[in-house]
């Protein structure tokens, strides 16, 4: 492996790109339970009529979120995109999930920005946190 295979980690060893990959995508699977927990507990608040903590909570989502794509985004320009081996049905299967995925993945960006927005300009509307949460969710 040649150099601009390899990185250093914090305690000096050194991983391929294979591992850092590995290791990018176990921070991945905990910043969405975070991003998950935090908007589950911002309904909470919400239905408690508790108005100053979804703020709180809604912005550590929207962070953790942010820093799931930095870091997925990441992982794709070091690992590259992954294929399927299987064939038949299960590569169908597989596809049909993937690009559902895919769909419910982008689909809540501009929903949550215009969120944003809207609730930094103190026009916040419930009809859109019905549709965008979901999505997000």
């Amino acid at each position: 492996m040649g150099e601009a295979d390899r990185r250093t980690s914090a305690c000096g060893r050194r991983l391929s790109v294979v591992a850092l990959g590995d290791l990018i995508a176990r921070v991945n699977a905990r910043l969405n339970f975070t991003s998950f927990t935090l908007l589950v507990a911002g309904l909470v608040f919400v239905r408690k009529r508790d108005l100053h903590r979804p703020r709180h909570t809604m912005t550590g989502a929207i962070w953790t979120s942010s820093l799931f794509l930095v870091f997925y985004l990441t992982r794709v320009a070091l690992t590259g995109t992954h294929s399927f081996a299987g064939t038949g049905l299960a590569r169908t299967a597989c596809l049909g999930i993937l690009i559902s995925h895919m769909v419910l993945a982008v689909t809540p960006v501009p929903l949550v920005l215009r969120m944003l927005w809207l609730a930094r300009h103190h026009r916040f509307r419930a009809r859109w946190a019905r549709w965008t949460y979901p999505i997000w969710l």
